[in-house]
């Protein structure tokens, strides 16, 4: 599998076989594509003993709400989600990361689920998290994190429950 550079990015969204909406140029770099963050986040209710299984609900265990910005305390916790939508042709696999300039400060955009499946359509769910001793603000509209695409030897398909998630 290879990683994709800016000008085979480009090409790609030019032949709209990558999709990402809403899309800006200045975001693509050499080798990903900045994301920006939403205003909507999941923040955890707290205090729950929490049986990890298939059938779970995050919507059960938190309430959404809508800022333009979050203060995340020293250890805490929050699932947000981007602004831009991707919708993936079934030959790439995209892989969420963080941005040095942050994490570097101690934020964590992604905790585990960082790949994004062949044939999604959806906008990327963040779990955000503040491993630093320091309070950090976080702002809708702030480029937060990049993905990073990576071409597939043969076309595969995710057909799981969150093929087209667009919202929290």
């Amino acid at each position: 599998m290879a990683v994709l550079t800016r000008k085979e990015i480009l090409d790609l969204i030019r032949k709209k076989e990558l999709e990402i909406k809403p899309f800006k140029k200045r975001n693509v770099g050499a080798t990903s594509v900045d994301l920006t963050l939403s205003n909507e986040f999941r923040i955890f209710d707290g205090g729950e003993r929490i049986t990890l299984s298939e059938d779970l609900d995050i919507k059960d265990y938190t309430s959404f709400v809508k800022r333009k910005e979050i203060l995340l305390e020293p250890w805490d916790f929050v699932v947000g989600i981007t602004k831009e939508r991707i919708k993936m042709p079934n030959s790439l696999i995209g892989f969420l990361t963080g941005r040095t300039r942050y994490a570097r400060f101690g934020l964590v955009v992604h905790s585990t689920a960082s790949l994004i499946q062949p044939g999604t359509n959806n906008r990327q769910v963040l779990e955000i998290y503040n491993v630093s001793p320091n309070i950090l603000r976080i702002k809708a509209g702030m480029r937060i994190c990049q993905v990073v695409f990576q071409r597939l030897e043969s076309e595969a398909s995710y057909r799981g429950k969150f093929k087209n998630q667009v919202e929290l």
